[in-house]
């Protein structure tokens, strides 16, 4: 049924729930198995004459290091249940947009993510990057809260 499940990985309680749903799918189903980490691209802050920022090359170190050890703790989790997967980091991207770009760019028929369940003004205000990659992907989602 689902050949290459790609599940969207951040570090966070509701990232890791949503692993654990992924993983027990792929092992139910013998799926091949992508963990990916999108990091946002380098920020600055701009007010009147003054720029602030990190400089990018310690901001893309730091993205990296960080992705890095979200992929490795969550591989380790999917190694602990009995799967072997792949990992990638998507860098300069924002989190929807990443995950659906490399879902289309590899073979996978499956989305797994994390919801945070935000509604109301916070979903109003802060968006929902579920819903953006529920409505933006081209194979089917599965959102775990």
């Amino acid at each position: 049924m689902y050949e290459h499940i790609l599940i969207a990985v951040d570090g966070s309680d509701v990232s890791v729930r949503a692993e654990e749903q992924g993983f027990a799918l792929a092992k139910a189903l013998g799926s091949q198995v992508t963990l990916a980490h999108v990091t946002e691209p380098w920020p600055t802050a701009v007010s009147g004459e003054w720029a602030l920022a990190m400089p990018l090359k310690e901001y893309q170190e730091l993205a990296a290091a960080n992705a890095g050890s979200v992929l490795s703790a969550a591989a380790e989790r999917a190694r602990r249940c009995g799967l072997t997967c792949k990992t990638v980091h998507i860098p300069d991207s924002y989190a929807a947009e990443g995950i659906i770009e490399h879902a289309k760019a590899t073979p996978c028929d499956l989305i797994v993510m994390g919801s945070h369940g935000r509604r109301g003004l916070s979903k109003l205000l802060l968006g929902s990057e579920a819903t953006r990659v529920l409505t933006g992907a081209s194979v089917p989602v599965l959102i775990c809260r």
